[in-house]
């Protein structure tokens, strides 16, 4: 740090303003659309969507979407959104439960160039200011030590306009043609893109945020994020890239633990930043994570605002052993307003979403309540997931916990193939029998990522079946159409690679998640709703669970069709083509 005479007010003034930045960014984590307090003044290195998909047209790689700086404006000249120097950005991938921490880590850095500094156009006669490029480096050691594999790579410019694009005062081409020429390859085999992008999350953040107003009860539904850009970073890699050390090169079935990788990704900036009175900035010190993102909607909807920059600064690897967190999960403050007995009736948008309080008679997964912990000791757990001799207490870790066993387990650790996660086709009324084998994504090492099953074949975008639902839909059709429903056998299901096994563009996953606190999950396995009465009834598909299958949140689909190749995220918005 420069020292500056204690006399000179202005320097000292500066003085105070370095170590202001300095102790701020010791501190500053969060991550996703501005959910977080301290992220939210750190918009280049805020995480705000991650996605991870086997690609629909070229089955034998995995495309992984790290998505920054939320809701940017098209039209925010003239200092256009860019990627931010001195951040590290970062996608970290574990493939390995028995090794902690990850197995492969991707590394950006961005750098910029005024080509014309003389003029305050971003773009004119084919120079471009605030000009990106960036460096690629992989880690296969668990960042023991990388390797460089693309350097100097573009980014391309915004879409500013046609006269700053096609015009012959611009850059004299289409917008799509310089978009598309910043798709590479890197020397180690990835297809990589990083640049500008619509914001392929849709959602109606001014809804959800009134109280859980979604979808409204009042006027039409809003997308927050409609006709607003972010900046991604988009990997495409071999699957035989992404496999565990050992790993058979042909999966044994689509469920084959072998073939599960947990993503995250991540921003850090160096501890200190120092500005001094000629105009420079220097940075120094060790590398803080700023932000990270895995599930999403994590740190917007589960965490208090409390521990929300708490989150954000530890690690997944840190999270699975911090046991205060855990707590939101096992009992979710949504959970509070799907109960009528507590604050159900002020939140009328989510009546359709009832937790069972008396599932099959017995169960309460109510806030509070024990769930399926009444059941601990039972021999009726021997063998099961929840048998202390499998997973430990994993699981069941103590009462009043209801929800260790659907949503903790859905951030935590992914979902095994092993009694009772399996669906109640086959289970004949008892969700403890073995059913119809549905999914595996377990990978129990670390705390909140995206977990996908590489072995899960990718649904074609154009089957009839396929749906926005992801797993959702995959469990309805398993459990009610022919002829999935007909056999206990395991076979494929349309949308068994949706989210939250991975994430696609096209997931609901706000509508989904949602649905997941309501107890859709358990219903899956054989938990039925409390309107459900084998002795008068022997459908389970009550009318409870219809008003949980049809439920949505009123914002269903992004404003911009998604592209059938890489990067498969739409074109940025035109800044002078945006509607307000």
């Amino acid at each position: 740090m420069k020292y500056f005479h204690k006399k000179d007010k202005s320097q000292k003034a500066i003085l105070y303003l370095c170590l202001l930045l300095f102790f701020s960014i010791q501190n500053l984590n969060a991550s996703s659309h501005r959910e977080a307090p301290l992220i939210a003044t750190d918009p280049l290195a805020d995480n705000t969507d991650l996605y991870a998909f086997r690609s629909p047209d070229d089955p034998n790689t995995i495309t992984i979407i790290a998505n920054y700086i939320p809701a940017e404006l098209p039209f925010g000249g003239p200092n256009y959104y860019s990627f931010g120097e001195n951040i590290r950005y970062e996608i970290h991938i574990d493939n390995d439960a028995s090794i902690p921490g990850d197995e492969i880590i991707y590394r950006f850095t961005f750098f910029k160039e005024n080509e014309d500094p003389s003029t305050f156009f971003n773009i004119r006669l084919g120079a471009q200011n605030a000009k990106t490029t960036y460096n690629m480096e992989r880690s296969i050691d668990g960042g023991v030590s990388f390797q460089e594999v693309l350097s100097n790579a573009m980014v391309p410019a915004n879409d500013i306009g046609p006269r700053s694009i096609e015009g012959g005062a611009g850059l004299g081409m289409e917008y799509s043609a310089h978009w598309s020429s910043a798709i590479t390859t890197s020397t180690s085999g990835e297809k990589v893109f990083a640049g500008p992008v619509d914001d392929p999350f849709y959602v109606d953040l001014g809804a959800i945020f009134d109280l859980g107003n979604s979808p409204r009860q009042e006027g039409p539904n809003r997308d927050a994020l409609a006709r607003t850009n972010v900046h991604t970073i988009a990997i495409q890699v071999p699957i035989s890239t992404l496999l565990k050390t050992g790993a058979a090169s042909t999966p044994s079935s689509i469920l084959d633990a072998d073939y599960v990788i947990g993503v995250w990704a991540s921003a850090s900036r160096p501890s200190m930043t120092t500005l001094t009175t000629d105009g420079n900035i220097s940075y120094s010190g060790e590398w803080v994570q700023v932000s990270r993102l895995g599930m999403p909607l994590t740190n917007e909807a589960v965490i208090p605002i409390g521990d929300k920059d708490f989150w954000n600064r530890i690690s997944p690897y840190d999270e699975i052993s911090e046991l205060t967190l855990d707590e939101y999960f096992f009992n979710p403050e949504l959970g509070l307003y799907m109960d009528d007995s507590i604050f159900g009736g002020a939140v009328p948008s989510l009546a359709p979403l009832r937790i069972q309080k008396a599932s099959l008679g017995a169960f309460d997964f109510s806030n509070g309540a024990d769930g399926l912990y009444i059941l601990k000791g039972d021999p009726a757990l021997d063998g099961t997931a929840l048998d202390d001799a499998v997973f430990g207490t994993l699981l069941l870790p103590a009462p009043g916990k209801p929800r260790s066993v659907d949503l903790w387990p859905t951030f935590h650790t992914g979902v095994p193939n092993v009694i009772p996660y399996q669906l109640a086709t086959g289970k004949e009324g008892n969700p403890l029998a073995a059913g119809k084998p549905f999914i595996n994504n377990f990978l129990p090492n670390g705390g909140d990522m995206l977990r996908l099953n590489m072995a899960v074949p990718s649904t074609p975008r154009d089957d009839e079946n396929f749906s926005s639902l992801g797993l959702i839909q995959a469990a309805a059709i398993g459990l009610t159409v022919a002829p999935f429903n007909e056999t206990a056998d395991l076979e494929f299901i349309p949308n068994m690679d949706g989210f939250p096994n991975g994430r696609r563009l096209e997931d609901d996953v706000t509508t989904i998640e949602l649905q997941a606190v309501g107890g859709v999950v358990l219903a899956a396995v054989g938990l039925w709703y409390d309107d459900y009465d084998p002795a008068s009834s022997p459908s389970p598909v009550t009318q409870d669970l219809l008003n949980v299958l049809t439920y949505n949140t009123g914002v269903t689909t992004n404003d911009k069709a998604f592209s059938s190749s890489f990067p498969y995220i739409a074109m940025p918005w035109r800044a002078t083509e945006v509607n307000q």
